[in-house]
């Protein structure tokens, strides 16, 4: 009795053999140039911030900058914290990452598995026109239209959920808040995740989603299942990938949100005052003074930090979750 060897993943084609041509050594050496000079450019950027940014670090305890509340350059010594500025940065990427991650996937299932090919082109190229539109653009949408929609969503959930924590708000003011910013940014990721979710399903194998039909299982049943467990890798990287974007969203935030630089929103997403390091920088660096600066350039490195390992967590899990993508 024999048995099959399991089905392996394609591996990936390298152009190992040597350029013989003028024309061969010229593309490789563009496509070297081009790959080692992304690495060199991160690197040049992380180490300006640092050396910008060390006055900060070494004037007090880095832990206490990170986690503290505080910010007034005028103060004797100069107060520079950004705890409320990083957490409002990570609870606005959040609620903007629960909005998307369902409209994303309902959008891959939509392209590749129930509209009709010249409808699913068309449907994509919305999709990347979305993520094309540039942010100050869909700020001002947010702070001229989405903005009085969604105060009312929120009073609505205020009144109905108010004896949760979460929903809360003893003002009577529902703009500017963690929830708008999240939904604005939530329209800013949805492409991010719709596409790498699409690219997902599109690889999927299809006999497993035929075979499940032909045995009587729903649609439903099917795309709960088999559809999103199979894909549930790629999705948490998109979703990953997309926080990382939001994470240094600035422009969009600013018009959208309160911020608040001295006090902690820990998690009253209706309260018209919130928190982010970009918006941070945004708002102080035109008129910061000259100590002001280094504690900026730290909070930028902060920034930095965060979204790189996030963005390596997402690039990791995408690539474990597409194997056609491995060596």
């Amino acid at each position: 009795m024999t048995t099959d060897a399991p089905n392996k993943a394609p591996e990936r084609l390298k152009l190992s053999v040597k350029p013989r041509t003028v024309q061969d050594k010229v593309f490789f050496g563009i496509a070297n140039t081009a790959a080692y000079s992304s690495i060199v450019i991160v690197s040049l950027i992380l180490i300006f911030l640092f050396l910008r940014a060390w006055p900060a670090f070494a004037s007090q305890n880095v832990f206490d900058f990170i986690a503290g509340a505080g910010w007034d350059s005028s103060a004797q010594p100069p107060i520079f914290k950004i705890g409320p500025m990083l957490w409002g940065s990570m609870l606005v990427a959040g609620i903007g990452v629960l909005f998307a991650i369902p409209m994303a996937i309902s959008i891959a299932y939509f392209i590749e598995f129930m509209a009709p090919k010249p409808i699913a082109k068309f449907v994509t190229i919305l999709v990347d026109f979305l993520a094309a539109i540039p942010s100050i653009i869909i700020g001002l949408w947010g702070f001229l239209v989405l903005s009085p929609v969604a105060a009312t969503w929120a009073e609505m959930l205020s009144k109905s959920l108010g004896f949760l924590p979460f929903f809360q708000n003893p003002d009577s003011n529902f703009q500017r808040s963690p929830f708008i910013a999240g939904i604005v940014v939530a329209v800013m990721i949805v492409p991010i995740i719709a596409s790498i979710t699409r690219e997902i399903f599109s690889q999927m194998d299809q006999e497993l989603i035929k075979g499940a039909l032909a045995l009587g299982v729903t649609k439903e049943s099917t795309f709960r299942r088999v559809i999103l467990p199979t894909a549930s890798g790629g999705i948490v990287g998109g979703a990953l990938l997309g926080l990382g974007r939001a994470l240094g969203e600035t422009v969009a935030i600013f018009y959208v949100l309160n911020v608040i630089f001295d006090d902690f929103n820990w998690f009253n997403i209706l309260q018209p005052k919130g928190g982010s390091i970009a918006t941070l920088i945004l708002a102080k660096f035109g008129e910061a003074t000259a100590e002001e600066i280094p504690a900026l350039m730290a909070a930028g490195v902060v920034l930095f930090v965060v979204t790189l390992i996030i963005s390596s967590m997402a690039s990791y899990i995408v690539g474990k979750a597409q194997p056609w993508r491995k060596n």
